[in-house]
């Protein structure tokens, strides 16, 4: 009697609990840095939660990271490709394959991470159509301006001569090369060896990330002035952005916009710029600020990026002075601007 009644209360339990919903679409989400960057937790995860929200449920991604799906410079590839639907990709780790989009990467021009998202975005977007024309891009999420961090002490551009230089993309390689230093390229999560095994003599890196990829005991110099930005993208797999229902797309383009790559990109830059504190409070490093001379004497060696990347663009059929002014409108609008 008593397994009849329990039957029965399962039954009943069934019935009236309803149906358990697996989501309409399933995404995978593919990125390099560890788990626990702050990348992760501040700019994706309340992403995809607002996509999940947005979309009653429908929309679900499942995020790979640490380079679980593939290796950081192959991250366009693998949303080009369908290896994942959505990849956290880095430009600049192929050298020359989207000058367009170098120019960002040209030391003195944004000057912060927040705003200079939404403008970064702005002035994008439509270029994206044509660079990067075989994904759909989504979001930029650059970090907070970065600088020089080194075993030595760095104060202007003659002292990168016969040093080893980790740089931060392409565009800072070319720049090393031109200053008499020699590029060391790896990807962020690479780091920490090349400059521990003594294959690096420093490195472009944002200030924080020092020590989330705990290169804080081996870089004691660093040189406090805003410097230069790398940016990464959300970029989607055509085909499953173009699978979607119009509704899901429209959930996707609601949250592929300026004013997400801004909200994105907050958490990562305010924890970015805490690094620096922690630098200056303790007594094992030191910080260099330059004097106003010195900073143009920065400014007047990275002239030369701007040549080179006015041949690179010219090179495509672009028209650079065209570009460059609507870079540089979108971020005085948006108060990103470097003075």
């Amino acid at each position: 009697m008593k397994l009849i009644i329990a039957a029965a209360a399962a039954a009943l339990l069934a019935a009236t609990a309803g149906p358990v919903t697996a989501a309409e679409v399933e995404l995978r989400l593919a990125h390099w840095l560890p788990p626990t960057h702050p990348v992760q937790p501040l700019g994706m995860e309340p992403w995809i939660e607002s996509i999940r929200q947005a979309s009653d449920g429908r929309i679900n991604m499942t995020i790979y990271p640490a380079s679980q799906l593939g290796a950081a410079p192959d991250h366009y590839d693998m949303a080009r490709d369908g290896i994942a639907d959505i990849t956290y990709t880095n430009p600049g780790y192929q050298a020359g394959r989207f000058p367009v989009y170098g120019l960002a990467e040209i030391p003195f021009h944004v000057a912060n991470a927040k705003s200079g998202a939404k403008a970064l975005h702005e002035w994008y977007a439509p270029l994206a159509e044509t660079e990067m024309a075989d994904v759909k891009f989504c979001l930029i999420n650059p970090h907070d301006p970065g600088t020089i961090h080194s075993k030595d002490p760095i104060k202007v551009p003659a002292d990168i001569a016969g040093k080893n230089i980790r740089p931060a993309h392409a565009t800072m390689a070319r720049f090393v090369s031109q200053l008499g230093g020699a590029s060391v390229q790896v990807p962020a999560p690479e780091a920490r060896e090349a400059i521990t095994k003594g294959t690096a003599d420093a490195m472009t890196f944002p200030w924080n990330s020092i020590y989330i990829f705990g290169i804080d005991a081996a870089t004691k110099h660093h040189l406090d002035m805003p410097f230069y930005i790398s940016s990464q993208m959300l970029l989607f797999n055509k085909a499953t952005y173009d699978g979607m229902s119009e509704e899901n797309r429209k959930v996707i383009d609601d949250h592929c916009t300026p004013e997400w790559s801004e909200k994105f990109s907050i958490g990562w830059a305010d924890n970015e710029y805490s690094g620096r504190q922690k630098m200056i409070d303790s007594p094992d490093h030191t910080l260099y600020e330059p004097t106003a001379e010195e900073v143009q004497l920065w400014r007047d060696a990275a002239e030369p990026l701007m040549d080179a990347w006015r041949a690179d663009v010219t090179a495509k059929g672009g028209d650079p002075d065209a570009i460059y002014s609507s870079y540089v409108e979108a971020l005085k609008r948006n108060d990103a601007l470097y003075e």
